[in-house]
């Protein structure tokens, strides 16, 4: 999701904690009203919505007619019925995995697992001083394995039929790096010593891009029933140096182009990738998020550069690559690179000699995710948080049928319309189109064409008067009820807008809305919206609305399998100082009744839990343990005698061989 320094609550000064939106939005709900429980949240105003519900501007939410798996206040294992399974767990603070009852968990390709090339086996770096010479693997061995803190994640099946639950291609982000495991494995004791081991030379700087990216691997199942990388041709890694391309409005664009350009060279890099999404033409689309801070601004820009680069929160080189490579100094003669990052990025995984495309048409922002999700006459509509605090939701529909549109040799991602949300405090909502000369998105107002739009999306959005939100991270769509819902992570900054959709100030635990889009048409303009849950301590502290053994806080990663399990994963700081986790709640519990949640995995020391992917037939589920040991403390992964602490998949299964949650 973010970086090392997302602990909330301890105010660790992470950057996305810091607003960059100078939005003047009036407050909507008062501090008072925001620590009322869920359903006097609702009383107050989604219920309050009734007549315009019933005035036939929107159809009700299709989800309060449906009855809720054994819903009503909490986990636990006390919770009868139900489309949830298996036991519940209690919190956890030990170094190792813990899922369920009757559930195994193995780690599979930790960082630094040879996939390519001459498969150079992992070394750890030597541990040494602030500024030493990097030890341990080579930045061209890096190239050739997989790279640092695993992120957003798909499976995609190699075969038709049962072999694709057995072979396939697994696609993870390897979002960024912590420089002091990289280089020397020193834990340098305190977060604001981690700085003094950015790398001091081109090896170094090299190898930290390297690390950074995506890795394309295909594993298999053997016959003991345990998984295994494959020495394969389609595996690759995609990494801050490897070529890109651009399409859609933005592409060529003035705001985009660089002395690269001029000079003849192709574009370059996509880094630190959060999450990701998957098309239904089989393609994986990674989302580049906390870009602006790699790079390092030399001089006075002008002012429409110097707009972008503090909206955007440009600048900091926090790791140390301005020093060694031009692309990442902004100066006042080179100020777009940039504007070259935060896209979404779409990979085919089956052709290794591919070029990534960065699809400019989805809009420019700190993207978590990309949920994609084809509507009716075969649209396809990507949703998309921005993860920033008082940043927004957006949407983007493409323009026709994406069947027809590949089949005239065009891309679904470059044609269709961007919108970002606005939630209205009686409970209904509203999609704003980003077209350029529509409303305030005209040249008078600096947004010269569409693509000044797109490059400037942030800014195009506030103009708009879309709403503030508590840091938008992954969104997901129920695939039987079509409900849409996106995780809310936290908000503590002092500029915090509050709003219905909103409610705590200030929120260090988190939440999870969800809505319903009018007549169950993603591609419309109109929604209903619902607080699904306030995460905290539970019991009604703080405001939640979960049950007290259930507690969590800072929801992050989300997927809703088939059967409405949404899986909720943890980064942040959780209640009784607890490992991160990942939960199960019910995503099609009514409306106006607490969703049934219940405890499923907890990490280990100091990791974030994120990315998720299934086979097909849901019998086998990879999740990601992304920088175990950040502040010290952790082995883990612990595979061939290495104790430094590796970002690692986690193979699951259930010892039956049944379906993972059933």
């Amino acid at each position: 999701m973010t970086l090392s320094t997302d602990h909330p609550v301890e105010a660790t000064g992470d950057p996305e904690d810091v607003s960059t939106n100078p939005t003047t939005a009036r407050p909507l709900m008062a501090v008072a009203e925001a620590r009322l429980s869920r359903r006097g949240v609702l009383a107050g105003g989604f219920l309050a919505a009734a007549g315009f519900l019933t005035a036939g501007l929107i159809d009700p939410p299709a989800a309060a007619a449906r009855p809720g798996g054994g819903g009503g206040g909490g986990g636990g294992g006390g919770h009868q019925g139900g489309r949830i399974g298996f036991q519940a767990i209690g919190p956890s603070t030990l170094d190792e995995v813990v899922v369920a009852p009757g559930y195994t968990a193995r780690p599979f390709i930790p960082w630094g697992t040879p996939i390519l090339g001459s498969f150079p086996a992992f070394v750890p770096g030597t541990p040494g001083e602030p500024g030493g010479v990097a030890t341990g693997n080579t930045a061209a061995q890096q190239a050739e394995q997989i790279g640092m803190h695993h992120d957003g994640m798909t499976y995609f099946p190699l075969h038709d039929g049962p072999r694709g639950n057995e072979s396939g291609l697994l696609v993870l982000n390897q979002e960024y790096t912590d420089e002091f495991y990289l280089h020397t494995a020193r834990y340098p004791g305190t977060a604001d010593a981690a700085a003094a081991y950015r790398p001091s030379t081109a090896e170094g700087v090299r190898k930290s891009q390297n690390a950074h990216g995506v890795s394309v691997v295909e594993v298999r199942r053997r016959g003991n029933g345990q998984w295994e990388l494959v020495r394969s041709a389609r595996n690759r890694r995609i990494t801050a140096n490897t070529p890109m391309s651009f399409s859609g409005p933005a592409a060529g664009h003035r705001l985009v182009r660089t002395a690269a350009d001029r000079q003849g060279r192709t574009p370059l890099g996509t880094f630190n990738n959060c999450a990701n999404g998957e098309t239904p033409w089989g393609t994986y689309l990674t989302c580049e998020e906390n870009f602006n801070g790699y790079f390092r601004v030399d001089g006075t820009l002008d002012a429409e550069s110097a707009g972008l680069a503090t909206r955007y929160g440009v600048g900091g080189d926090r790791n140390g690559w301005a020093v060694h490579d031009a692309r990442f100094r902004v100066t006042p003669q080179d100020p777009n690179e940039p504007n070259r990052h935060g896209w979404v990025v779409e990979i085919d995984p089956f052709d290794p000699r591919s070029t990534p495309v960065k699809r400019t048409a989805l809009g420019r922002l700190k993207h978590e995710d990309a949920t994609v999700h084809v509507s009716r006459g075969g649209r396809v509509v990507v949703y998309m948080g921005d993860d920033q605090v008082n940043e927004f939701v957006y949407k983007f529909v493409s323009a026709r049928n994406w069947q027809s549109m590949r089949a005239q040799g065009r891309s679904p991602l470059d044609e269709g319309t961007l919108y970002v949300a606005r939630f209205n405090e009686d409970g209904s909502g509203d999609w704003l189109p980003l077209v350029h000369g529509q409303g305030p998105l005209t040249a008078a107002n600096g947004f010269a064409d569409q693509g000044d739009v797109l490059v400037k999306t942030r800014l195009a959005a506030t103009a708009l008067g879309a709403t503030p939100m508590d840091r938008p991270e992954w969104t997901a769509v129920d695939p039987r009820t079509g409900t849409v819902f996106v995780t809310l992570t936290n908000n503590t900054s002092s500029a915090k807008v509050e709003n219905r959709a909103n409610p705590r100030k200030p929120n260090p635990w988190g939440h999870i809305v969800r809505w319903d889009e009018q007549g169950g048409d993603h591609t419309g303009t109109r929604f209903a919206w619902d607080l699904f849950l306030l995460a905290g301590p539970g019991g009604g502290v703080d405001g939640s609305t979960i049950a007290a053994e259930d507690a969590f806080g800072s929801p992050d990663g989300l997927w809703i399998d088939p059967d409405s399990r949404a899986w909720i994963q943890t980064d942040g700081t959780q209640p009784n100082r607890a490992n991160n986790q990942m939960l199960v709640a019910d995503a099609a519990a009514r409306w106006d009744a607490e969703p049934e949640v219940r405890r499923f995995l907890t990490g280990v020391v100091g990791c974030e839990v994120t990315g998720i992917a299934s086979t097909p037939d849901r019998r086998t589920l990879f999740v990601n343990l992304q920088h175990p040991g950040e502040n010290g403390g952790s082995t883990w992964p612990r595979l061939d005698g290495i104790t430094t602490p590796r970002s690692a998949t986690v193979v699951i299964t259930k010892d039956d061989g049944g379906v993972i949650g059933s």
